[in-house]
């Protein structure tokens, strides 16, 4: 790794200066003791948080239960194909990029799709397969459509299982869902209800087996079904049960038999024709458009996962700077933010890396921001304060006056570092200028890098690193305990 002392190291916007000369002495120490890398220290933290990736929640992706048309869905098609381009321009050879193509092309096939998918869910025993075998032969859509039900595995108990994470997953590839129950929701079921909202899915509740109930008793589940979802419930009997039927003879002789009585899905018939005369094609859309809001979010993660590999040297690289050039200041009282703070260089070489472009003014702004940020949320008081107890807790022969600031330069930088980069990863692909900061978005995403990083695990491991950086001709005693 060669440290860049050709480019304008400018810190924080707070002041801080150093002469090339001193990051010239420093060079050797810093580069040569790179035996632990950032990435190994993230991980002796838990902090591969780097590396989880997350759903994109700009408002674009959030659906909000709404039903699209052909054109939203297209564009969501463009937004994803951008990405998946941008994956290939900066990871030609990578290895999902076929995979991600191949499901793109099927993408656009999908918007003239005729063919509706219904798929039917819900719990054990609450008659899946006997309410698809009834609609297959009884129901007959308008228009000539053409209807595929398919039905998932049973949802658990406990939704937080794999298992119906899997299930919940197979449903979305669907146009709308037959969600059944045999009686009042239990949490999983609701649960799994506010999953099918959450990713606009258009859906049914079916209060299936209704015939087991007395009437009362029949009009009070659904009820209390209809307060609950506030949305399209219907009571259907798929197989009703059998009821026995007596005939008294003129001579007196009774006869009595079981008797099955017909499939009642009449209620259910008539609100699937009705949503599929009015809504069936932008079903397909809808879904479709989902579709594509998922593959993007794939092809994301992919490419946050690239870019992520080009960032960590990056941060490795200017938090140890940051390290050396607080270490060797000699003003005694100096003011340890202006070290932590993300110099702008830094920040426009990730935001080469994320594509937001920045130029050095705009840079120094955020550096500003991100240094004022860590100010009013208290973080440098904090991470001083804790890194100070890691080194006097531990057997050290020999602490330096500047060496809680170096350490401390460096574990903030890596934080605001951290915070830029989940902040890129959020933004959309090749954005013109990077400048326009959301505040309050990056607020929080400090906030939570910083909670993630306070470990104790990763403060003994980072300082350790901190001090064999600083200290190399030191013999110094372990520093972790």
């Amino acid at each position: 790794m060669v440290v860049k002392l050709q480019r304008p190291i400018l810190v924080g916007g707070l002041g801080l200066s150093f002469s090339l000369w001193m990051l010239q002495s420093w060079h050797h120490s810093i580069v040569q003791l790179g035996e632990l890398s950032l990435l190994s220290v993230l991980a002796v933290g838990g902090g591969l948080w780097l590396f989880k990736h997350k759903l994109p929640k700009d408002s674009s992706e959030q659906l909000n239960g709404m039903l699209f048309d052909r054109a939203t869905a297209e564009s969501a098609i463009a937004k994803t194909e951008a990405v998946i381009n941008q994956l290939a321009q900066e990871a030609e050879n990578h290895q999902a990029l076929g995979t991600l193509r191949n499901q793109l092309a099927q993408l656009s096939a999908e918007l003239d799709r005729q063919e509706i998918r219904l798929a039917v869910t819900g719990g054990q025993g609450v008659g899946k397969s006997t309410l698809i075998q009834v609609l297959e032969s009884n129901y007959t859509p308008e228009k000539q459509q053409t209807i595929r039900f398919q039905e998932t595995a049973p949802l658990l108990k406990e939704l937080s299982s794999h298992a119906d994470t899997n299930i919940l997953a197979e449903a979305a590839k669907s146009d709308a869902v037959l969600f059944l129950t045999n009686g009042d929701l239990t949490d999983s079921e609701f649960q799994a209800l506010q999953q099918i909202k959450a990713l606009n899915q258009p859906k049914i509740l079916v209060f299936n087996k209704q015939d087991q109930y007395l009437p009362d008793e029949r009009a009070s589940v659904l009820l209390s079904l209809q307060q609950r979802v506030q949305d399209y419930v219907v009571a259907v009997s798929a197989s009703p049960l059998p009821i026995k039927v007596r005939k008294h003879e003129t001579d007196g002789v009774v006869q009595e038999w079981m008797e099955q009585p017909a499939p009642d899905i009449q209620q259910l018939t008539l609100e699937l024709s009705e949503l599929l005369a009015q809504q069936s094609q932008q079903w397909v859309w809808t879904t479709t458009a989902r579709q594509a809001f998922l593959l993007k979010s794939e092809a994301k993660n992919y490419l946050n996962g690239v870019r992520c590999d080009r960032a960590t040297p990056v941060i490795e690289q200017y938090q140890w700077i940051a390290a050396a050039a607080a270490f060797a200041n000699p003003v005694p009282a100096l003011d340890i933010l202006a070290t932590a703070a993300i110099n702008a260089q830094m920040v426009m070489d990730l935001g080469n890396i994320y594509q937001q472009k920045f130029s050095l003014e705009q840079a120094q702004t955020v550096a500003g921001t991100m240094g004022s940020l860590m100010l009013k949320l208290g973080l440098v008081e904090l991470s001083t304060k804790a890194i100070g107890i890691v080194l006097k807790s531990n057997a050290v022969t020999f602490v330096a006056g500047g060496l809680v600031q170096g350490v401390s330069a460096a574990y903030l930088t890596r934080v605001a570092a951290l915070s830029l980069v989940a902040y890129f990863e959020q933004q959309e692909i090749a954005l013109d200028s990077g400048s326009n900061l959301n505040v309050d978005k990056l607020r929080q995403t400090l906030q939570n890098v910083f909670q993630q990083s306070q470990q104790v695990a990763f403060l003994q491991g980072f300082v350790k690193q901190g001090v064999k950086r600083l200290l190399p001709e030191v013999q110094q005693v372990e520093v972790v305990s």
